[in-house]
């Protein structure tokens, strides 16, 4: 077995900053997803989805800005953004129809830890592909 040496101090103030910038939009995501639920506008699973959708939009101007200062051009990051965008939406659904739709779990943990795991594939992908400087990889 080898062990992994750790990622370098700038990887680790970036994901630190990318987490920062995931906070604010979870919190948009959550205020969407409890909001709609709560009035009973929505259930679980449609109001999660479209929380985050909203939580989408706040990541990719912070994350564009403050996590990654990329120069990439809008018209280059924006559609990868959407792409690994849809793919941790699709993540976010599956996980969520899973724990609450099929085990039963209360929505809010289920919610939690969700978002953890597509934190960390969100992060890679947008570190690796999304944002990276056109011609530079950021590995």
């Amino acid at each position: 077995m080898t062990v992994q040496p750790p990622p370098p101090p700038a990887a680790r103030r970036q994901f630190a900053r990318y987490a920062g910038v995931g906070l604010v939009a979870t919190s948009v995501h959550y205020a969407v997803l409890v909001g709609l639920v709560e009035s009973g506008t929505a259930a679980p699973l449609p109001a999660t989805l479209a929380g985050y959708i909203a939580g989408g939009v706040v990541s990719y101007g912070l994350n564009r800005r403050l996590t990654f200062a990329s120069d990439r051009p809008h018209g280059e990051a924006a559609w990868r953004f959407v792409l690994v965008a849809a793919s941790g939406f699709a993540w976010t659904g599956a996980l969520m129809w899973g724990l609450v739709g099929r085990l039963g779990a209360d929505y809010l943990p289920a919610q939690a830890a969700t978002t953890l795991l597509v934190l960390f594939w969100g992060f890679a992908a947008n570190r690796l592909w999304t944002f990276a400087h056109p011609g530079t990889p950021q590995a």
